[in-house]
C-alpha cells in the first residue's frame, strides 16, 4: 500500500487520535519532502491564544516521522524507527495556519544505506520549521531519528 496525504490522515485518527483531533493533516509527500499543516482553533491553544506547543510538536514530527517510514517502506527491508532526542525553538506566536515542512529525504537515503551495508544502527537528525500564512517563522524542531536493520 502506498504512503500518501489520505491514508497518513486515517493512520492519525486510528493510532494517534491526539494528532487528528487537534487539527494535525499531512497535506503533500514524496520522495524528498512532507509537509503537514496545521490551524489554530479553540481545541489546540494555549491560555495565552496561540496555537500549543505540543501540537506543533505532533505536526513537525509527523513531517520527519512520515519521510522516514516511505523511505523504510522503498528500502524493502524491516527496519524499525525511534525518536531518540529532540529539540524546539519557538520564535513568534502560533495563529492561523501552520505549515511545517521537512525536505531531507537525502539525509534519510544516506541512513538507511548505511544501516543496510553495515548491519549496525544509525542515527539521523532532521528538521521541520513552522511557518505561518505571511512566511513567518514561528517554530524550529529537530529530530534525531534512530534506524535500524531487524534480522
Amino acid at each position: 500500500m502506498p504512503i500518501s496525504p489520505s491514508k497518513l490522515n486515517t493512520f492519525l485518527m486510528f493510532k494517534l487520535p491526539a494528532a487528528y483531533f487537534t487539527g494535525v493533516r499531512t497535506k503533500h509527500i514524496d520522495d524528498t519532502t512532507c509537509i503537514v499543516k496545521v490551524k489554530h482553533r479553540w481545541i489546540n491553544q494555549n491560555p495565552f491564544k496561540s496555537m500549543f506547543w505540543a501540537v506543533q510538536g505532533m505536526a513537525a514530527e509527523l513531517t520527519t516521522g512520515a519521510l522516514m517510514m516511505l523511505k523504510i517502506k522503498k528500502s524493502g527491508k524491516n527496519i524499525s524507527m525511534l525518536v531518540a532526542n529532540n529539540n524546539a525553538t519557538f520564535i513568534k506566536k502560533a495563529t492561523g495556519i501552520i505549515t511545517f515542512k521537512c525536505d531531507e529525504g537525502n539525509k534519510i537515503d544516506n541512513a538507511i544505506a548505511k544501516a543496510i551495508e553495515t548491519g549496525e544502527g544509525q542515527t539521523v537528525w532532521l528538521s521541520a520549521k513552522g511557518i505561518n500564512k505571511d512566511g513567518v517563522e514561528v517554530s524550529s524542531f529537530n529530530f534525531e531519528w534512530t534506524l535500524k536493520v531487524k534480522s
